[in-house]
């Protein structure tokens, strides 16, 4: 097929918060698909937190991002062209080759999506990694009992918002963090017991007040003094869901840890981290109990959707200064 298509790379590493001049946005060529292949064309792609420790040139439990390559992750599509005999022209794909309009794959780790069950671009969010993040580990590490008090940090995210309303589902009183007004308004809306907006009063002082008779659970996605706050909150034997440490992401420098953590043998408690790329044999549970959910309206999303390739990078950075709601996107091709 003839055409130009864009992808985004990484140009340089950052230290501290990213900035967009990181990015370059550069022309190719569509490719044509060879035997065994199929060409996709792009619907939306996704940016997340995960992606920034990433950029760093550190070891960790995934290789770094390679400089001069278009970025992976997350994105949806459908194929236009397949020589492939498990695709077949005009299916909605799922895969993971990322931040460009047109993708080229042999089919190895791509699966179809139902487009007739929900928007494609639930598969990149409530019904994908980012919800099945949030049911792996509430349920199977949280373990939420009816009665229990949990916490969910950034619950105006992505996995954040799937994983307070999970907990309301199990029967819990939920409180939320969250970084601005209109966010603690959503989180209302979706029926929260309680929510703080973290700029307006410590997370110490909001938890004394929220949650007056302490926490069960904590589900971390921030870190830093939310994690710290909620050790200090949590009852005998809490437990913590270790998620993310989005605050701690564009750090220099290592920061202190919790000044509490004494309080982790005083009170028995279990912090447990995880990563969900190792627990993907689950996902077909996941997915047909939250599908369950979504029908019946007890797991409702919002997206932040950013038009056009060239602006991922903004889209990216303003990620990590929380400047979306639920699950942010970047939209590149059709969606029907």
């Amino acid at each position: 097929m003839e055409g130009v298509s864009r992808e985004v790379r990484l140009l340089s590493r950052p230290r501290g918060a990213p900035s967009e001049q990181l990015f370059e946005v550069v022309e190719t060529t569509i490719p044509e698909p060879a035997e065994g292949e199929v060409l996709v064309r792009n619907a939306y792609f996704s940016v997340d937190p995960y992606m920034r420790p990433r950029m760093n040139d550190v070891r960790s439990y995934v290789a770094p991002f390679g400089l001069g390559e278009a970025l992976p992750g997350g994105a949806v599509g459908r194929v236009e062209v397949s020589r492939n005999e498990r695709y077949a022209a005009g299916d909605w794909v799922l895969h993971s080759l990322g931040w460009r309009e047109w993708a080229l794959s042999d089919g190895k780790g791509m699966r179809t999506i139902d487009s007739a069950a929900a928007p494609v671009s639930t598969a990149l969010g409530v019904l994908g990694m980012p919800g099945f993040t949030a049911y792996h580990g509430l349920f199977e590490i949280g373990r939420p009992e009816a009665g229990e008090t949990v916490f969910v940090s950034g619950a105006a995210g992505a996995v954040g918002s799937a994983a307070a309303q999970m907990a309301a589902i199990a029967g819990c009183r939920v409180v939320g963090s969250a970084g601005s007004a209109a966010k603690v308004e959503w989180l209302r809306e979706l029926g929260l017991d309680a929510a703080f907006d973290y700029h307006e009063r410590p997370v110490r002082e909001a938890l004394s007040v929220e949650a007056p008779e302490g926490i069960d659970v904590y589900f971390d996605n921030v870190g830093g003094d939310h994690l710290e706050a909620a050790i200090g909150a949590l009852h005998e034997h809490g437990r913590v869901v270790a998620c993310g440490s989005v605050s701690r992401y564009n750090d220099v420098e290592p920061a202190p840890g919790p000044r509490n953590m004494f309080m982790v043998v005083t009170k028995r408690l279990r912090i447990q981290g995880y990563i969900i790329s190792d627990h993907y044999d689950r996902y077909p549970e996941f997915l047909e109990r939250a599908g369950v959910w979504l029908r019946e309206g007890r797991l409702r999303y919002r997206e932040t959707i950013v038009a056009g390739i060239e602006n991922a990078p903004s889209a990216f950075c303003g990620l990590l200064r929380g400047e979306n709601i639920g699950k942010m996107l970047v939209q590149v091709g059709p969606a029907e």
